[in-house]
């Protein structure tokens, strides 16, 4: 079993205690909500420079600790004062070290501060009641990984999702799940250039794919990018936006490499 294949087993164990029916009303509800600020998708886009999606990771299984016992919402504060276009919250806690507690955390920190930045719960989605757990934290998105789901999981989970008024990122790592992703009417799609699987990186991925991407879908290059030299090559390639966890958790002057990765050329 690959290691995306034992997280996915673990989900669907996890969450199976707390699983119930999600009506379309239960879903519906959220989108009826009028929210301060941006979308996800509309954050993202910067015209002249690349959005950045700084992401609060703790651990995981390809680097181990990053920044063990991090605060997510001081992390969220050095995100938003220098300047990050969304943010990204791990809430999974077995493989990551979240928790669904820290996305309702920084969403109220980026409600109190009235920055209102958005966020994307980032977990291995698997059913509806995941979508209606993040609506209800407060993201603005949540993430599809192409290769872990069938077409029947992904059409529910998008559908969901658009009920709920929030965007789905489409994760991919090759052709044939940009062609899967298209097939579903994705709008934002994210290349992986870690392979889930071995979980090495490599930015030839982005290289590869993103110019395939049509321009009615939003293309986001993620994972490996720690350096403007990787921004510029992924930029290069046609990505609009990246998103950025271990280097930024890292770094001691987050404002500094969030500007050199998004002014990248």
């Amino acid at each position: 079993m690959d290691k995306l294949a034992e997280i996915m087993a673990h989900k669907r164990r996890e969450i199976e205690p707390r699983l119930r029916p999600v009506r379309e009303r239960d879903l519906v509800r959220f989108a009826e909500v009028k929210r301060p600020g941006p979308s996800f998708a509309q954050a993202l886009d910067q015209p002249g420079r690349l959005g950045v999606i700084a992401e609060i990771k703790r651990r995981s299984p390809s680097a181990g600790e990053i920044k063990a016992g991090a605060d997510a919402v001081e992390q969220a504060r050095r995100y938003t004062n220098a300047g990050a276009d969304c943010i990204s919250v791990l809430t999974d806690e077995k493989y990551f070290g979240g928790t669904l507690r820290d996305l309702w955390d920084v969403v109220e920190f980026e409600i109190t501060t009235g920055r209102h930045i958005p966020c994307l719960r980032k977990d291995f989605m698997v059913h509806p009641l995941q979508i209606i757990e993040a609506a209800e934290a407060g993201a603005r998105a949540i993430l599809i990984i192409v290769r872990a789901l069938n077409d029947e999981d992904i059409k529910l989970l998008y559908a969901s999702a658009q009920l709920a008024g929030l965007d789905a990122l489409f994760e991919i790592h090759e052709e044939r799940e940009l062609e899967r992703a298209l097939r579903h009417g994705a709008r934002l799609i994210g290349v992986n250039n870690r392979n889930l699987a071995t979980f090495k990186t490599d930015l030839t991925f982005s290289e590869q794919i993103i110019p395939q991407i049509p321009s009615s879908a939003f293309a986001v290059s993620e994972s490996g990018i720690h350096s403007p030299e990787d921004a510029a090559r992924v930029r290069a390639a046609g990505a609009r936006a990246i998103l950025v966890g271990e280097a930024l958790m890292k770094t001691e002057d987050p404002e500094k490499l969030l500007k050199e990765l998004s002014e990248a050329q």
